[in-house]
């Protein structure tokens, strides 16, 4: 019953990933934890079997990324996926005035999804209808930006860092580093390097769309590496055909919440779906003998069981 972080190849959609891990672990039952798009790369978190219970539990995870962002061009897709349908000279902001557009974007902010994404508005899903050559009302929604930094500010996506590497800051270039696969790019534009930290539904296109904006341009995401997605670094990930063998994590580590080891008796009692007295609060992880038994909430009083493992 595995979890697996994979570091998701260029090219592949997080449904072609999934599809591979069914070949290669021979189940049907595989669920993963935050899409990727096609164009991005790194952390994808896939359960198996059993684990795909803790799936639900995983999707509001925060995120790190590391974003190329091409100034001076747009896309529909708001990515290197291209075409480009807006183009301009751009003119590389000052140091200042690059600080002050990310500034604004920190914390709670309201931010509009790319009309090619999966939301539904009515039944269809935007891509869909996006791809015909509508748009959907696609109203703002809450987000949040952890942390947002730019890394440098170079005169093309070739020139810009394309090696990384972790240091006690985040991941950030390094020449010796891994090598991110980068998709071509779609024009000499001038191009930023930033680091984000970002809630679950954070969509790096639009931010790279809304930060054009916020500077008097237009702009697209060029690149994309996921560093870590929860509890998962990119420095953990297998390499995607690595799965088959591979033994995974447990469906314990890779909850986020904290921990309670309980007798058998209260163990027993969660299984059968009772709500036995406790005084702790808010959502927790049970345990018994070190082994998973249930997600619980909490009032102070009693524990109600949200999932249950036997």
């Amino acid at each position: 019953m595995p979890v697996f972080a994979v570091d998701k190849p260029l090219g592949l959609t997080s449904h072609d990933v999934v599809g591979r891990v069914r070949r290669l672990r021979g189940t049907r039952r595989v669920g993963h934890t935050g899409t990727l798009d096609p164009l991005a790369t790194g952390v994808l978190v896939v359960c198996v079997e059993d684990s795909t219970k803790v799936v639900q539990f995983m999707e509001r995870d925060s995120k790190d990324y590391l974003a190329w962002v091409s100034l001076g061009g747009s896309t529909p897709t708001l990515d290197a996926e291209g075409p480009l349908e807006t183009r301009s000279p751009a003119d590389m902001p000052s140091q200042a005035a690059l600080e002050e557009a990310l500034a604004g974007f920190l914390g709670d902010i309201q931010q509009v999804p790319p009309q090619y994404s999966a939301i539904q508005v009515g039944g269809r899903r935007a891509y869909d209808v996006a791809r015909r050559g509508g748009e959907l009302d696609l109203p703002a929604r809450p987000v949040t930006i952890h942390r947002l930094e730019l890394l440098g500010v170079y005169s093309s996506l070739a020139q810009a860092p394309q090696r990384v590497s972790r240091g006690a800051g985040g991941w950030a270039p390094d020449p010796a580093g891994r090598e991110v696969p980068l998709p071509p790019a779609l024009g000499e534009f001038p191009t930023l390097l930033l680091r984000a930290s970002v809630g679950s539904g954070t969509y790096l296109r639009s931010l790279a769309r809304d930060l054009g904006t916020a500077l008097g341009q237009p702009a697209h995401l060029s690149g994309l590496l996921r560093t870590r997605a929860g509890a998962y670094d990119l420095a953990d990930c297998l390499p995607l055909d690595a799965v088959a063998d591979a033994e995974g994590h447990s469906d314990l580590s890779a909850l986020p919440f904290p921990q309670v080891e309980v007798s058998e008796q209260t163990a027993a009692e969660l299984r059968q779906g009772k709500r036995p007295r406790c005084a702790e609060t808010g959502r927790l992880t049970v345990t018994h003998a070190g082994r998973l038994v249930a997600v619980v909430d909490g009032d102070g009083e009693q524990w109600k069981v949200v999932r249950a493992w036997n």
